[in-house]
């Protein structure tokens, strides 16, 4: 067999290998990030309003630290994570 050919086949092989660590990567971040905002809030209770709502205005009730990292998870599962695999796939599509 040619080393040439070897050595290009060694290259986009392990480029293979990065692309699908990225994908990995970006799909994992989401739902890390929510198990985050849910580890955060059951080491924290007392951060969530909801569970001793008394003398609590509507501001308190909107923006709960835990649950707002939680539902930055799922914006960017939902949102962020699905255009960047789908620009990582198409350039990986045009690589040689």
């Amino acid at each position: 067999m040619n080393s040439e050919l070897v050595g290009r086949l060694e290259r986009v092989g392990r480029r293979a290998e990065r692309r699908q660590l990225r994908v990995l990567a970006i799909e994992a971040l989401g739902p890390l990030t929510i198990l985050a905002g849910l580890v955060w809030a059951v080491a924290q209770p007392y951060r969530i309003v909801f569970l001793s709502p008394e003398g609590k205005g509507f501001y308190d009730f909107l923006v709960q630290p835990p649950l707002l990292v939680v539902a930055v998870g799922v914006v960017f599962s939902l949102v962020v994570a699905r255009g960047l695999l789908r620009d990582l796939e198409e350039a990986g599509g045009t690589e040689s």
